[in-house]
């Protein structure tokens, strides 16, 4: 084959393994012969519909085999995914789908009207295309299971080599925009390789696709290292406690991705002591640190618990901690897993020694080839090589790797990255307010929720409900703020910057001592 990408991946089980399982979703099995032909008719009906080599296809929808076959079709024309987060709002979405170029949307039943709202604000958009029919709007999007019953499964072999792009992938902006990420076909395949010699997948493996696929950790964590290995994906829409749970149990899955809150609120559900967990073998956990007392839940229902750290721009492959290791070294993120290097550094780029903090960098074939026409911001953070994180943390004296702190003002709540910038660009666009700062503040459900300290502008209403409530038709539900204080005026440095360090210190340390 010619094509070197995710793209050859479907064709090249349905020589190997045409007959085992590829895809559970909602009851139906699809096989991995079954699926390449879909493929097969996904990328017929994208070239129908005037996609080239390059174009950007956006996929905004929820978790769904939809998703899945256009990132694959895309891979076979040597076209670009663009998975859109599917709890943006329309300005939000609008943003994002403006700023790759995207050329055609593919959506889910949940964004009908949202997909009429953009129709006629994204002019360059060919062609609204509705994965199965709306819960609501959408007349105007075309029926991509029509789409594909009247392609033909033609085999195609384009020359797409792993330097080429297989997605961009946007993360929340430190500036106030998302950036998109640029994830090579190559980043793709060494990332999943790390994954499924880090957590022993095998190839009977039944991932369960929880997380969103629009994130990194839910596409390239678990889902497609399996898909890769020949396993299969159960995909459920999105995550419900008691139902996820029935799931795992009857579908025997063996393995999955997870933040912390999702392992949290599925061992509160009734019953989780005594279900039959008896396939599952190990999960991946990131996203925030994983308590000891949650760890110890799991592991006294025979599932190991595999701490890791990554992000976007690493595919996600960074830091894993081994099955055997999980309680003794509780609180590491683990060593570099296969094919990523990572190093603790000195702003002067010198080594850390153990038990130093300094910023982690990682390299490698995994890592993102840049940010997508960003070359200022590319350039800031991949030096020599090697890409900054932005992120604090230390090794010890046996090579752990250990999460200190965060060099950015990056909040994670419940998985969910939030930058207060972003936020705090937005909440300025309102005339009620004059000044603002968004931190970071310990919430015992999410990990980690964000407060805004506000300064009103002369006259306006003190109200922190009727702010959140305004916000709530701009940002995403966990992007808002959970509470709202206000003040007379922010502490600032000589030079005007808001001290941020001075106001956790006000509202977190005081707060947890009160």
């Amino acid at each position: 084959m010619r094509n070197a990408g995710l793209g050859s991946w479907p064709e090249r089980h349905l020589r190997s393994s045409p007959h085992k399982p590829a895809l559970w979703f909602e009851g139906t099995t699809t096989t991995h012969g079954e699926f390449a032909l879909r493929v097969r008719r996904a990328a017929s009906a994208l070239a129908g519909l005037g996609v080239q080599r390059g174009d950007r296809v956006a996929w905004f929808g929820a978790n769904h085999p939809a998703g899945l076959e256009t990132l694959y079709a895309c891979g076979q024309l040597g076209a670009i995914w663009v998975p859109v987060n599917a709890r943006l709002t329309a300005p939000e979405a609008q943003y994002v789908l403006e700023h790759s170029g995207a050329s055609l949307v593919l959506h889910g039943r949940e964004h009908g009207t949202t997909a009429d709202t953009l129709r006629t604000e994204l002019p360059a958009v060919r062609a609204w295309i509705a994965a199965e029919p709306p819960l609501a709007g959408g007349a105007g999007s075309l029926d991509w299971q029509q789409l594909l019953a009247d392609a033909e499964p033609v085999q195609r072999d384009e020359p797409v080599t792993l330097d080429d792009i297989c997605l961009i992938m946007y993360t929340s902006g430190t500036t106030g925009r998302p950036k998109g990420a640029v994830l090579t076909h190559g980043n793709m395949t060494w990332s999943c390789m790390s994954q499924v010699l880090g957590f022993d997948f095998a190839p009977d493996e039944r991932t369960l696709a929880l997380a969103p696929l629009f994130h990194i950790g839910g596409l390239n964590g678990t889902l497609n290292p399996t898909l890769m290995r020949g396993g299969c994906g159960v995909l459920v829409r999105g995550f419900d406690p008691p139902a996820t749970l029935q799931v795992i149990s009857e579908q025997r899955v063996t393995s999955f991705f997870a933040v912390p809150t999702m392992l949290d609120a599925l061992s509160r559900q009734p019953g989780f002591q005594t279900l039959d967990l008896s396939a599952l073998r190990t999960i991946g956990a990131a996203g925030a640190p994983l308590p000891l007392p949650l760890l110890r839940t799991w592991l006294d229902r025979g599932v190991t618990v595999q701490q890791a750290y990554g992000m976007t721009e690493s595919a996600p492959a960074g830091t894993a901690l081994d099955s055997a290791d999980a309680v003794s070294h509780v609180g590491s993120a683990g060593k570099p897993q296969f094919f990523t290097d990572v190093r603790v550094v000195r702003p002067d780029g010198t080594p850390c020694p153990p038990g130093e903090v300094g910023e982690i960098v990682l390299s490698g074939p995994n890592i993102m080839a840049g940010y997508w026409n960003a070359p200022e911001a590319t350039a800031a953070a991949i030096v020599d090589g090697w890409y900054h994180s932005g992120d604090a943390g230390s090794v010890d004296e046996d090579g752990y790797l250990y999460i200190r702190d965060r060099y950015k003002d990056m909040i994670i709540s419940g998985g969910e990255n939030v930058y207060p910038a972003e936020v705090e660009s937005v909440m300025l666009e309102l005339p009620e307010v004059q000044e603002v700062a968004v931190i970071g503040v310990p919430d015992p459900h999410w990990g980690e929720v964000g407060m805004a300290v506000v300064v009103p502008a002369p006259g306006a209403a003190q109200d922190g409900d009727a702010l959140r409530a305004r916000l709530r038709e701009r940002l995403a539900g966990f992007k808002v703020p959970k509470e709202v204080r206000y003040v007379t005026e922010l502490p600032k440095t000589a030079t005007g910057k808001i001290r941020k360090p001075d106001l956790r210190h006000t509202y977190v340390l005081t707060e947890e001592d009160a």
